[in-house]
């Protein structure tokens, strides 16, 4: 039993859980600003062109089944604004910072298209193994 409790602890204090649950936490916490952001700033732009920000009381009926299209253009509206708003402000600043940030050399490859087949040969080969071609040396 002492084994076990011994086991469990080191579980739960490896970094991995821990920072599992701190992302996780923070995407929620994440997850409520941008969504607070697009419904209350961004979805009311869409009452100027028209008479109201929200399609939710679209719907029609056949037989007794209601379908309420309006909830789900609201929906395809709130995501596509949601995921605008993570791509404009959150991914693209993250890219270009990293971009700025990167100190790694850039990896040299170590293949070459071959000329006649096109296909990935090394570069220090002088025959292509697909198409048997002689190939010039790479310089």
């Amino acid at each position: 039993m002492k084994d076990a409790v011994k086991d469990f602890k080191s579980f739960i204090l490896r970094g991995n859980v821990v920072d599992l649950a701190v992302g996780v936490a923070i995407g929620a916490a994440f997850t409520a600003v941008v969504t607070s952001f697009t419904k209350n700033l961004l979805t009311p732009i869409l009452a100027i062109p028209g008479d109201k920000a929200s399609f939710a009381d679209l719907s029609f009926s056949i037989r007794n089944a209601t379908f309420k299209y309006g909830a789900f253009i609201d929906d395809v509206i709130g995501f596509v604004l949601i995921a605008a708003v993570l791509f404009f402000l959150v991914i693209r600043p993250i890219n270009q910072m990293m971009a700025r940030r990167k100190t790694e050399p850039e990896v040299l490859s170590t293949t070459r298209d071959c000329p006649y087949c096109l296909s990935s040969i090394p570069i220090a080969a002088s025959r292509c193994a697909f198409c048997t071609a002689n190939v010039a040396a790479a310089s």
